[in-house]
């Protein structure tokens, strides 16, 4: 699982059918002091996250694991949307 943050959206009115009913959302990849790394990704949205929303989401086969993406055709999806997070009892986000 990585952490992220949700920046923005993207709309695909033609795509697999499979796909059909998801939302995708723009991630970038925050690291464990959670600053952004620069990175991205497209992700189905699993869990209703929103715009600014911390995130932990999955890339891979890892992201075709839950009950929404099982057998799709998805490389990146949203598992978890973060309240807090601590490393060596340092507080390093909570959701205001």
């Amino acid at each position: 699982m990585l952490l992220g943050k949700v920046v923005g959206t993207v709309v695909a009115t033609r795509k697999d059918e499979k796909l059909e009913g998801f939302k995708f959302l723009v991630v970038k990849q925050l690291d464990i002091e959670n600053r952004e790394t620069g990175g991205y990704v497209v992700a189905a949205d699993a869990v209703q996250a929103g715009i600014g929303d911390v995130v932990l989401y999955a890339t891979g086969s890892s992201a075709r694991q839950t009950v929404l993406t099982d057998k799709k055709p998805c490389d990146a999806v949203l598992m978890a949307v973060v309240d807090t997070w601590e490393i060596n009892g340092e507080v390093k986000y909570r959701k205001e």
